[in-house]
């Protein structure tokens, strides 16, 4: 998570296509899989190149009378501030010198400039954290608390400080890590393999 990681987003895209696998399409009434496929994940570490991705876009809008993209909240902010000034906007930055991002609002941006850009009728922004906060936990949500919440009581009962955790610097074992291991901004890597493969997979759609 974090304003400029897209870990979460990427780990989101491919949770919803693993569920898609088990869903039932008809096909007879175009209901087809690829109207409900991830369309395009755009992440902080990964340049943009958006006249290129608007070309592909475009292609699958012609295909399939449908978009459907991942956008992690730090994504493309060079090319927004870019545009925004270029067309004599003001972006807010804070007392630290970041960018507002609610100000600037990135997932509305790339609504309106995708919307027109592929020819958009309608468009919609869905904001994930509002659903995570809203719903009801599920039996994998449940398992996931119990396991990390029997761990934290374990650690703190030994006197053990830090933040309960799956820990790669330890075979992603569940482990209480030392709050002087953990910090912020550390970038999602878009080399791995799960990721790399999911990419293809949504290009060649």
């Amino acid at each position: 998570m974090g304003r400029h990681c897209g870990w979460l987003t990427a780990a989101t895209a491919l949770e919803y296509r693993t569920r898609l696998k088990n869903l039932t399409f008809i096909p007879e009434i175009n209901l087809i899989k690829e109207k409900w496929e991830v369309h395009s994940i755009l992440l902080p570490e990964e340049k943009i190149d958006f006249d290129k991705e608007c070309r592909r876009l475009y292609k699958v809008m012609e295909k399939y009378d449908c978009v459907n993209v991942f956008l992690s909240e730090g994504a493309g902010m060079e090319l927004i501030i870019s545009e925004t000034e270029k067309n004599g906007g003001v972006v807010l930055r804070d007392a630290f010198g970041h960018v507002r991002l609610d100000d600037l609002n990135p997932g509305q941006w790339f609504a309106k400039e995708l919307g027109r850009r592929l020819n958009a009728n309608k468009v919609l922004v869905q904001k994930s954290g509002y659903f995570g906060r809203s719903a009801k936990a599920n039996r994998q949500d449940l398992d996931l608390i119990f396991e990390v919440a029997d761990k934290a009581v374990e650690s703190a009962t030994s006197g053990e400080s830090g933040v309960v955790g799956w820990d790669e610097d330890n075979n992603n074992q569940l482990s209480c890590i030392s709050f002087n291991r953990i910090k912020g901004g550390k970038p999602f890597e878009t080399s791995q393999k799960w990721y790399q493969e999911m990419m293809q997979e949504i290009h060649n759609i």
